[in-house]
């Protein structure tokens, strides 16, 4: 290890000390942890931790109540010997798909018990797409909730399926729920597997069938990579509303646990105003978010926000898809100075955070890296950029093992660092911005242009709910810029007038020839744009 390396780790024990995820006192389950984290990966590792000192803390709260740490430690040791009994077990790959509750929860801890690897699907897939996952990621065994028993019929007889929520129809009552494998089985624990079975999560797939990321050894250390900039309090409340099946949701999640906090689900879809509801109603001090939720949340007006008393909200996180900057002047302006800007992806998790006090001065900004994370710029010949605000590939390197997607595929690498896709560039201060995804700048008249500028110019008006730029072919320009959007109640839009703004504020190139208003943008549940819908749209 080199002076360096030892620096980083010792930064990073200081911030988990600092946040209450270790304690000096708890050195022997600190290390009991880190070994069940190694074998079981981070789920079961956080679970065992909190339940052997606050046992009857609430874990989680969802449509039926709450669940404490001790309960769920519990469950999921039973579900794990149910899974096994059924013939499920390491060399198996499982897949969950179901929304934010106990029985997803369980099943993630489950598995991890029994070393089986985990896919978590997106919640939003149609039949064919949850089949050609399932396929390309060889799933044996499948865990849904009876919301989605529909998406499943196209998949192989042979996969062993159970039910994580019964919605009380009994649309399929011949398949065993993982309540009832509960209910049938042991509760003490487990002989730990021979080694991690791991998570697989999905990128986002906004250009074609997502890709599965594999996370199989992921060190205590990498917390400290959000709490660094995130302070994240040992105990209270986080309502989460960013789904689990997304790096943000699922992230948080487990810095949640592993801080003895209480989760509150959202009950099914994203409700703007149930989720105020529920800050309110348990006091919470953290709310995570992708920003299309939090415009939502804004989008309800200062009447019914009023209604709600968020005063013990310290944190909102947003991630997963770019923020504008005048939504984050929104935010500030409806509930303070609480937002945290985190930047990330899939492969690499933690990439920087922005904080209150450095989106205040630079609304835009994505922030700074972490301890344990180097980010460095790249140009497409390789040459790093050192000079600020010359744009460049982004890099990341911090001790996450990402050995390439399932497929056998794998993110351009550098210098022993891995390419996030995105275009950014550090100003003089040292703050990182984003530009855009270089695989959707389009070159127009030999300029380069990235949508992203001309879409947070676009939703930053008073009378555009929603924006996306894609780039289409022009016989002239090779390619000129299109936009859509989406009037906000009310408000009529007239392209030409939209032209003539934007041409006001940026350079004539980034001006769209073409502007199309549409009902709605295409988002997956991150929020992202799903680029490869817009041409379709009518």
């Amino acid at each position: 290890m080199t002076l360096g390396s030892t620096v980083q780790v010792l930064r990073s024990l200081a911030v988990l000390g600092k946040r209450g995820f270790i304690h000096p006192r708890h050195l022997d389950a600190d290390v009991r942890s880190a070994k069940i984290a190694a074998r079981c990966g981070p789920f079961p590792a956080v679970i065992s931790y909190t339940a052997r000192f606050d046992s009857d803390r609430p874990a989680i709260v969802d449509a039926r109540g709450s669940i404490s740490y001790g309960e769920l430690e519990r469950a999921s040791n039973a579900l794990a010997r149910g899974l096994d009994a059924a013939g499920v077990g390491p060399g198996d790959i499982a897949a969950v798909l179901g929304r934010d509750h106990r029985g997803t929860v369980t099943t993630m801890i489950a598995a991890g018990k029994l070393g089986v690897r985990l896919v978590i699907m997106n919640t939003g897939f149609a039949a064919p797409q949850l089949r050609d996952v399932a396929e390309r990621e060889g799933v044996t065994v499948l865990l849904h909730d009876d919301e989605f028993s529909s998406a499943t019929t196209t998949l192989p007889l042979n996969v062993k399926r159970f039910r994580t929520w019964d919605d009380g129809r009994r649309t399929d009552s011949r398949t065993a729920t993982v309540d009832d494998l509960i209910a049938k089985n042991a509760t003490d624990p487990l002989p730990l597997p021979a080694e991690a079975g791991g998570l697989v999560l999905l990128t986002s797939g906004t250009t074609g069938t997502p890709k599965g990321a594999v996370r199989k050894r992921i060190s205590p250390l990498q917390s400290a990579q959000l709490l660094d900039r995130v302070p994240l309090a040992r105990g209270g409340a986080m309502v989460i509303a960013a789904p689990l099946f997304h790096a943000t949701g699922l992230g948080n999640f487990n810095l949640a646990l592993a801080l003895g906090k209480t989760v509150v689900f959202g009950h099914g879809k994203f409700d703007a105003q149930a989720t105020l509801a529920s800050v309110a109603e348990h006091r919470a001090d953290t709310l995570i978010v992708v920003p299309t939720m939090l415009g939502r949340i804004l989008d309800l007006g200062p009447d019914v926000l009023a209604r709600y008393d968020v005063s013990s909200l310290r944190i909102v996180a947003s991630g997963g898809s770019a923020i504008s900057p005048g939504l984050v002047a929104r935010t500030a302006a409806a509930f303070g100075d609480v937002l945290y800007n985190n930047y990330g992806a899939t492969e690499v998790a933690a990439v920087s955070v922005a904080t209150p006090a450095e989106l205040r001065r630079a609304p835009g900004t994505v922030g700074r890296p972490p301890v344990g994370v180097r980010v460095e710029l790249f140009d497409t010949d390789g040459r790093q950029i050192t000079e600020p605000d010359e744009a460049g590939i982004i890099y990341v390197a911090n001790g996450l093992s990402f050995g390439g997607y399932t497929d056998g595929q794998d993110k351009d690498r550098r210098a022993g660092m891995i390419s996030t896709g995105d275009i950014g560039h550090f100003d003089r201060s040292g703050l990182l911005f984003l530009d855009g995804r270089s695989d959707d700048m389009i070159v127009s008249g030999g300029e380069n242009v990235y949508p992203g500028e001309v879409e947070n110019l676009l939703v930053d008006r008073g009378d555009i709910a929603d924006a996306a730029a894609i780039g289409v072919d022009d016989p002239d320009f090779g390619q000129r810029l299109r936009a859509y959007v989406v009037a906000r109640p009310g408000a009529e839009l007239d392209p030409d007038e939209i032209r003539t703004y934007v041409k006001s504020q940026l350079a004539r190139y980034k001006v769209p020839r073409d502007i199309v208003v549409v009902g709605e943008i295409p988002r997956n549940g991150s929020g992202k744009i799903v680029r490869g819908q817009l041409a379709s749209l009518p």
